[in-house]
């Protein structure tokens, strides 16, 4: 997978690159793609994303993680589309969710990542069933990379 990362924060996020390319190869693998895919992360700080929410989603509040999916259906990134979006990723919040969810740092990006990723590739957790998928998908994905005890 062709990861492009953004940083606009005054954080060292250059470590991210090979854990996201680690993570983007396993989801390609699991989710048996035909092709190479390419997403955008972008780093930013709470009241970036409370602007980007806001304005883009109707939401009035910071949050962890936005993605904004090229296509929503997983079938059509099969069907050829190689470019599966953008990613924001709150770097306050990770912080705040790392400690307070008793992992590390590392980890709770990854987590991020990874599931924006699947947002991108058509997964969603507004149902029950859906949200049961998704989330065994990010643990099937990302525990082998980042474990949960990873400090």
């Amino acid at each position: 997978m062709e990861i492009t990362i953004y940083n606009r924060t005054n954080e060292d996020v250059q470590g991210y690159q090979a854990l996201f390319e680690k993570i983007g190869a396993a989801a390609e693998k699991q989710l048996h793609l035909s092709q190479t895919c390419e997403i955008s992360v972008t780093f930013v700080r709470s009241a970036a994303i409370h602007k980007i929410n806001r304005d883009y989603r109707g939401i009035d509040r910071p949050t962890d993680v936005i993605s904004f999916a090229i296509n929503d259906s997983p079938d059509l990134i099969d069907d050829g589309e190689k470019d599966l979006g953008d990613l924001f990723i709150n770097i306050n919040y990770a912080r705040r969710q790392a400690k307070e969810y008793g992992h590390s740092l590392k980890r709770e990006v990854c987590f991020l990542f990874t599931h924006g990723l699947l947002h991108c590739l058509g997964y969603d957790h507004m149902k029950p069933e859906d949200e049961k998928v998704m989330f065994a998908l990010q643990e099937k994905i990302l525990d082998p990379i980042v474990p949960r005890d990873d400090q």
